[in-house]
């Protein structure tokens, strides 16, 4: 095997590819990412037995062949040498030399048979996205997507549906919950459920937020192509949770605020607030103005914001990282926010429209 390679489109598939490989795995071949030299073109796979990521460049090649090299070592190798191009060549004992202007590198390679097949995909239905549009579809909801530990598999997913030309996000972990919505031109309808962390390597891999992003959804794996990388990753098994009936039906309060004016006072609270546990901060909704108050070990802060209720005064306790984190999601200058008391979700919406929807559960106060 032998080929001659720009270094610097070398180095952006190694990188990116490297992004999904497995590390510290009980196949040592995962850690690896699988190099094919035939007829003038260099195809790298990665692969983790649940996302594959597939990238064709152009190379000149003197030999045809196959090898897997370390993805951390390849990558190191390659951000460090000097030179346009860079030159392969894999000997009879499947030695490897890696050379670039005055540099030689000999690195042991793994057998290519040893590389899991990967998984192949002919058709399905298909979305037709932007790719800033599935930027923002996913930037919006991912946060709200479980963590690993203690949680329900099915929850570190994002369903996605489509619906009478309506493109719609969820995700959901038990205290919040986010929405996105829009309209797409599509004519089939389907939902599925994805892993948020692939999905948001999937946007990752974005760098002309313009051009089209086909996706086409199969019965159980979906595959994207992006900037000249194909990505293909196994959809999630099993039933969504039912958020609708988290959604309370009905409100006795609400209010409209500034997103900015109060991000900024959730900022200058959580300068008080310590990750390592949960404090809430106690929210006194009067008629004419909300009262801030947050007790911590390391002191306190009150701040008051001017806003009108609609309803009976009331007060409840809500996180600060999570109502946070609802508000950077949202682009308007100000929402609606609605309360059942303390009792429910606290749901934040739209002035108008129906584009977005995020929940926040009540904590309990003290």
């Amino acid at each position: 095997m032998i080929f001659t390679v720009e270094r610097d489109a070398f180095l952006e598939a190694v990188t990116k590819l490297s992004r999904i490989v497995t590390n510290k795995t009980a196949y040592p071949v995962l850690e690896g990412i699988y190099l094919a030299a035939k007829q003038g073109k260099l195809t790298l796979i990665s692969y983790n037995l649940e996302m594959s990521l597939k990238k064709e460049i152009y190379a000149r090649t003197e030999e045809d062949g196959e090898i897997v090299l370390s993805a951390r070592l390849l990558g190191d190798i390659l951000r460090r040498l000097n030179g346009p191009t860079v030159s392969v060549k894999v000997d009879d004992n499947k030695n490897c030399h890696i050379s670039a202007a005055n540099a030689v590198f000999d690195i042991l390679t793994m057998d290519a048979r040893d590389f899991p097949e990967v998984p192949s995909f002919s058709s399905g239905k298909v979305i037709n996205i932007k790719g800033k549009e599935l930027i923002e579809m996913t930037s919006k909801t991912s946060f709200a997507v479980a963590p690993v530990e203690g949680t329900r598999q099915i929850l570190m997913g994002i369903k996605i549906s489509v619906k009478d030309g309506v493109l719609k996000f969820v995700a959901i972990d038990g205290f919040r919950l986010a929405i996105k919505k829009i309209r797409i031109e599509n004519t089939e309808d389907m939902e599925f459920v994805i892993s948020g962390k692939n999905l948001e390597e999937i946007i990752r891999l974005i760098t002309n937020e313009e051009e089209n992003v086909p996706i086409t959804v199969g019965n159980k794996m979906i595959y994207f192509n992006c900037d000249g990388y194909s990505l293909i990753c196994r959809l999630m098994e099993g039933e969504f949770v039912n958020y609708k009936k988290t959604i309370p039906e009905s409100y006795k309060q609400k209010i409209v605020i500034k997103v900015n004016d109060v991000l900024k006072i959730f900022d200058r609270i959580s300068l008080l607030i310590n990750d390592s546990f949960s404090t809430p901060v106690r929210c006194l909704i009067g008629e004419e103005q909300i009262t801030f108050n947050c007790s911590t070990s390391m002191g306190r802060v009150t701040e008051t914001y001017e806003s009108d209720l609609e309803g009976e005064p009331f007060e409840i306790g809500l996180s600060s990282r999570y109502l946070t984190e609802a508000l950077k999601a949202i682009d308007d200058d100000m929402v609606q926010v609605k309360f059942d008391f303390s009792k429910q979700g606290v749901v934040i919406e739209p002035m108008q429209g129906d584009d977005y929807m995020y929940m926040v559960m009540p904590m309990r106060l003290k």
